[in-house]
């Protein structure tokens, strides 16, 4: 399959500590406020470096916090809503090193019960926690 020219690839840590998941909503590159709580992340802009990077960058503008990345977690091939095209979503299990900061890129921040996630979530985070609970649980 040759994938449409909109694809993009998206990075996001899943930062999980006694089992709460930390979830944030940011704003869309509009300015505009998102409805949804979604993993830190975004958009791979650099190609020449490892994805990893992507994932360390997006946490640091959203949230203010460095991280360790622990191991790869789910990827999921997903069709865009907001045109012609697939968002490749690459997720990392990561540790946070210090203390959450508000950002201008992030509205809200929470932590979530891994067993019990709210209804008002992307659905990348269901399918990601949903895997992580089987395989590491």
């Amino acid at each position: 399959m040759d994938l449409p020219k909109h694809t993009i690839i998206a990075v996001g840590p899943v930062i999980i500590e006694d089992d709460k998941v930390l979830l944030n909503r940011s704003r869309a590159a509009d300015g505009s406020p998102r409805e949804l709580f979604m993993f830190p992340g975004g958009k791979v802009e650099d190609f020449s470096l490892p994805l990893e990077d992507t994932a360390h960058r997006e946490v640091m503008e959203e949230l203010g916090i460095e991280i360790t990345i622990i191991r790869p977690l789910k990827t999921i091939l997903a069709p865009r809503i907001d045109t012609d095209g697939y968002v490749i979503l690459v997720h990392y299990l990561a540790e946070r090193i210090g203390e959450i900061q508000q950002t201008e890129d992030t509205i809200e921040w929470q932590w979530f019960d891994i067993h019990q996630l709210p209804e008002h979530i992307t659905p990348n985070v269901q399918a990601v926690i949903t895997d992580y609970l089987h395989t590491t649980l």
